[in-house]
C-alpha cells in the first residue's frame, strides 16, 4: 500500500528517532548509537533527500527528539545509556532559514535531563524531564518567551505510591482544548487541566491491570476517543504483549484494543510493538478516523478507526531490510510519509499507493491534496 520513493542512511548514522518537516527541511534526532545528535536534509525533492548539516551530540548524550514551530527547533539533551557524564537540557536553534539552524538558546538541565519535547508554537513548550531529585520522568513547561534564555515554568508529577514491579514515567502530553493527554508509563494515560499551562491540575487517570509503558496519548479532533500506545520495550522473540487502545475520553473506559499485526513478527529478534503514532500536528495531514503507527519490526500500520469498536487496519508497510525496527514517523498534508529506523536503517520516504491515496483523501481533515505513489 505504500511505495518507496526514497532511503538515506542519514551520512552512515543510520539510527533514526523522531523525525519533523518544516519546509524544503526535515529534522531527524538520532537515538545515539552512531554518536551524531540531530541531521538536517534538504527534501525539496523527495526522491534525493540531501544532508545539508549534521551535528554530533554532546558525549554520553542522546539528542533523539526534535520539535518545530514558530521558526524554532527544539531538541532534548539527556543522559545516553548508564553514560557516567553527560549533558541535561533543551537547545533552541533559529530556523527561519529551515536549512540553516542557527544554535540561540539553551534550557540548562540537571538530572537525567529531558526527554521528549512538544512545541507547536506561542509561549509555552512542554517536555518529559528528569531533574536532581527525581528517580524517574516527570512532566515540566518551560517558557520560550525569549527563546535565548528558556526557564521552567511549571512541573507536575503523579502524586501516588508505585507498585512494585511498575514504573510510573512520564512521557509527553498531547492537547486538545484545555486538556493534556499524558502517556505515563504503568500509569496509563493521565489526563490533565492545562486552563493555564503553568498551573496544571489532574483531571482523571485510567491504567490497565497488565500496566505496559504508556507512550503517546493521541487526542481524535471533535470525538472524544484517544489512541494510546504502550511503548514495547522487550527484545523478541516472545517478548510481552504490548497494545494500541481506543479509549473514550468521556467515559474514560477503553473501547477496543487494536488487532496486532498478523505474521510471525513476535518470533523474531528486536522489538514487535507499537511505538509512535504520526500525531495530527498543524500543517502536517490530519484526520480524526485513520492512524499512522509504528510498530518496530512490523514496520508501518495504518488503521481506519470510523467505528472505534472495530479497529480495522487498512495498510501497511515494512521496510526491506535486515531486522528492522521501524521508529517514528511523519506524514505530510499531500500524504507522503518519512519513517525512520532505530538502529541502522536510516530514513525512508514512503508514497500511498492510489487506493489509500484515495482513503486518506477521504478522511483528510486538513487542507491539502493526498497525492498518489
Amino acid at each position: 500500500m505504500f511505495r518507496v520513493v526514497s532511503h538515506s542512511d542519514l551520512g552512515g548514522c543510520g539510527d533514526g528517532m523522531q523525525v519533523l518537516r518544516e519546509g524544503a527541511a526535515l529534522y531527524v534526532g538520532h537515538y545515539g548509537k552512531s554518536g551524531m545528535g540531530t541531521t538536517v536534509l534538504d527534501v525539496r525533492d523527495p526522491a534525493r533527500p540531501r544532508i545539508v548539516d549534521q551535528w554530533p551530540a554532546p558525549p554520553g548524550t542522546h539528542t533523539h527528539k526534535v520539535q518545530v514551530a514558530g521558526g524554532l527547533l527544539l531538541v532534548n539533551e539527556e543522559r545516553f545509556r548508564g553514560a557516567h557524564s553527560w549533558t541535561a537540557g533543551m537547545v533552541v536553534y533559529d530556523v527561519s532559514e529551515p536549512l540553516a539552524p542557527r544554535r540561540i538558546g539553551r534550557y540548562q538541565g540537571d538530572g537525567d535531563g529531558v526527554h521528549r519535547i512538544v512545541w507547536t508554537g506561542g509561549r509555552y513548550a512542554h517536555a518529559s524531564f528528569t531533574p536532581a531529585g527525581r528517580s524517574d520522568r516527570i512532566w515540566g513547561v518551560f517558557d520560550l518567551s525569549d527563546p535565548t534564555a528558556p526557564r521552567e515554568a511549571a512541573r507536575w508529577e503523579l502524586d501516588e505510591e508505585q507498585p512494585e514491579g511498575r514504573r510510573y514515567a512520564a512521557h509527553h502530553a498531547l492537547l486538545e482544548d484545555d486538556v493534556a493527554y499524558l502517556g505515563y508509563g504503568d500509569a496509563g494515560v493521565v489526563a490533565l487541566d492545562v486552563s493555564d499551562l503553568t498551573r496544571p491540575r489532574k483531571l482523571w487517570r485510567l491504567d490497565w491491570e497488565a500496566g505496559g509503558g504508556t507512550h503517546t496519548c493521541l487526542p481524535l479532533a471533535g470525538r472524544d476517543l484517544l489512541v494510546v500506545t504502550d511503548e514495547q520495550m522487550t527484545d523478541g522473540p516472545h517478548a510481552p504483549e504490548r497494545f494500541v487502545r481506543v479509549v473514550d475520553a468521556r467515559e474514560r473506559r477503553v473501547v477496543s484494543v487494536v488487532p496486532p499485526p498478523s505474521g510471525d513478527f513476535a518470533e523474531q529478534p528486536g522489538r514487535f510493538g507499537p511505538h509512535n503514532l504520526h500525531e495530527n500536528r498543524a500543517g502536517s495531514y490530519r484526520s480524526a478516523t485513520l492512524v499512522f503507527v509504528t510498530y518496530f519490526n512490523a514496520g508501518l500500520r495504518v488503521y481506519d478507526l470510523s467505528d472505534p469498536r472495530r479497529p480495522d487496519e487498512v495498510a501497511s508497510w515494512v521496510p526491506a531490510q535486515e531486522a528492522p525496527q521501524t521508529n517514528d514517523l511523519f506524514v505530510e498534508a499531500d500524504g507522503r510519509v518519512w519513517v525512520t529506523d532505530r538502529f541502522v536503517g536510516g530514513l525512508y520516504c514512503l508514497e500511498p499507493e492510489p487506493e489509500l491515496a484515495e482513503l486518506m483523501r477521504a478522511r483528510c481533515s486538513s487542507p491539502g491534496s493526498v497525492r498518489a505513489g
